[in-house]
C-alpha cells in the first residue's frame, strides 16, 4: 500500500518542479550552501579583510602613487555586496575608505592616461549610485569620458594603429588585450547605470564587439597575445566577468547584444568543458597539467553565476558548475579573509613554462575582488524571463 500511494506522490513534486518557472529552478543551485561558502559569510569576510587593508602596490611594501586597479575592483565588489547583503556598516566604511581620496589623499587619483587607470570610475559610479553623492557622479563621468576623448593629446599625435582605432570609434586606450576589456566596459557601463546616457552603453558595446572579432577564437576562448598562444586563466577571466557586466544592462533589443551573447555563450560551452573535478579551472585553461588558479576560477563563477541567474544560461548544465567552483573556491579562503592560490601579475611570453612557474600568491586583489562579484551574484535576484 505504501508503494503505491507514495508513487503518485513522488511523480507530482517531480512535475510540479519541473513545470516550475526556469528562474525558480535555476535558484536552486544557489541556496542551500554549506557555511562554509554562504555567500554572505564569505562576502563579508572578504569585504572587511578589505578594509583592514592598506592602499595596495602590486605586493610591493611601499605605498602606491595612485590607487591600482586591482583595488578598485575590490572596492567595487565590497559596495556592490555590502548593498545587497543588507550591511549598512560595511557600506558605511567603504565609502569614508574613499573620503580621504578629497582631501589628504588626492594625489592617489588615477591618472586617466591608461584602462587600468581608468577602470576607477566604475568605483566612483557605484558609490553615486548607493548614495547619491555627486562629486563621485562627476568623477565617472569624467572617466568614462577621458576613455574615449583624450584631451590634449590629439588624434594626429596617436600611433597609426591607434589613430585607426579612433576613427572606427573606438576608445584611444584600446590595446586588444584581453585584459582590457573589463577595464573598459565597467566604467562605460557604470556612468551608464549612473546617468541613463546610452552613448556609455553603447561605447562599451561597440568596444567588446570589436574585441570580440579581433580576439576571440573558434572555441570561445582568447590566447593572451597574438604572441603568446596560451588560454591564460585570469587573461579570459576579465573577458568573461566584462561579458557578464555589459549583458547585465543591455537591453534586448540593442544592436549589439545578439554578437556579444554569443561570443559569451561560446566561451562559457568551451569552460564548461574544461572544468577540473575539483571545481577549479587551470592557469592555462586547457591544460590539466596546470596548476588550479583561483583568479580565474572566481571571474569564471561570477560570469556562469550571472549566466544562470540572467537566463542566458541552461541553469540546469551551468548552475551545478558554478556551485561546485563556487564551494571549492571557499575552500581556498583563509580565516582572515584572504584568498590563497592566485597568479602574480603576468605579461604574455611564447612559453608554457612562463605561465607554468608563475608565484602563487595569497590575499591578491586580483582574486579578493571576483570572490566578492561572485557573493554579489549569489545575492541578486533571479530575472524572470
Amino acid at each position: 500500500m505504501k508503494s503505491k500511494s507514495f508513487t503518485p506522490v513522488c511523480h507530482a513534486i517531480l512535475l510540479a518542479l519541473w513545470m516550475a518557472p526556469a528562474a525558480v529552478r535555476a535558484e536552486s543551485h544557489f541556496t542551500g550552501f554549506p557555511d562554509s561558502a554562504d555567500p554572505v559569510k564569505v562576502g563579508g569576510l572578504v569585504t572587511r579583510r578589505f578594509i583592514d587593508s592598506p592602499h595596495q602596490n602590486f605586493g610591493k611594501p611601499t605605498p602606491p602613487p595612485q590607487i591600482t586597479y586591482p583595488e578598485v575592483c575590490t572596492w567595487y565588489g565590497a559596495l556592490t555586496f555590502a548593498k545587497l547583503a543588507g550591511k549598512p556598516d560595511l557600506t558605511k566604511a567603504l565609502v569614508a575608505r574613499f573620503e580621504p581620496l578629497f582631501g589628504e589623499e588626492a594625489r592617489l587619483f588615477p591618472r586617466p592616461d591608461h584602462v587600468d587607470n581608468n577602470v576607477f570610475g566604475g568605483l566612483a559610479s557605484e558609490i553615486f549610485l548607493q548614495n547619491g553623492d555627486r562629486r563621485c557622479f562627476d568623477l565617472g563621468k569624467y572617466y568614462a569620458d577621458t576613455q574615449w576623448e583624450s584631451g590634449p593629446i590629439r588624434v594626429h599625435q596617436f600611433k597609426p594603429a591607434t589613430r585607426e582605432r579612433v576613427t572606427r570609434g573606438l576608445s584611444w586606450q584600446t590595446r586588444f588585450w584581453i585584459d582590457d576589456i573589463y577595464m573598459i566596459t565597467i566604467v562605460q557601463s557604470q556612468a551608464f547605470r549612473a546617468t541613463g546616457e546610452t552613448r556609455y552603453l553603447d561605447r562599451a558595446a561597440k568596444s567588446m564587439v570589436a574585441y570580440l572579432k579581433e580576439l576571440q577564437e573558434p572555441n570561445g576562448m582568447f590566447h593572451h597575445a597574438q604572441d603568446a598562444p596560451f588560454f591564460w586563466g585570469r587573461g579570459n577571466g576579465w573577458m568573461a566577468a566584462g561579458m557578464a557586466e555589459l549583458l547585465r544592462s543591455m537591453p534586448t533589443e540593442h544592436s549589439d547584444r545578439a554578437a556579444i551573447l554569443d561570443g559569451y555563450r561560446k566561451m562559457m560551452t568551451t569552460l564548461l568543458s574544461h572544468q577540473g573535478g575539483d571545481g577549479m579551472w587551470r592557469q592555462i585553461v586547457d591544460d590539466p597539467a596546470s596548476w588550479p588558479e583561483s583568479s580565474c576560477s572566481a571571474m569564471f563563477t561570477f560570469a556562469m553565476i550571472t549566466g544562470c541567474k540572467e537566463g542566458w544560461l541552461d541553469a540546469e548544465v551551468y548552475g551545478p558548475a558554478a556551485r561546485k567552483a563556487w564551494i571549492a573556491l571557499s575552500g581556498y579562503i583563509e580565516p582572515n579573509g584572504d584568498v590563497r592560490g592566485v597568479c602574480v601579475g603576468t605579461n604574455t611570453a611564447n612559453n608554457r613554462e612562463h605561465y607554468m612557474n608563475r608565484p602563487r600568491a595569497v590575499g591578491d586583489m586580483h582574486v579578493q575582488a571576483p570572490m566578492l562579484w561572485c557573493a554579489t551574484a549569489l545575492l541578486r535576484k533571479q530575472v524572470s524571463r
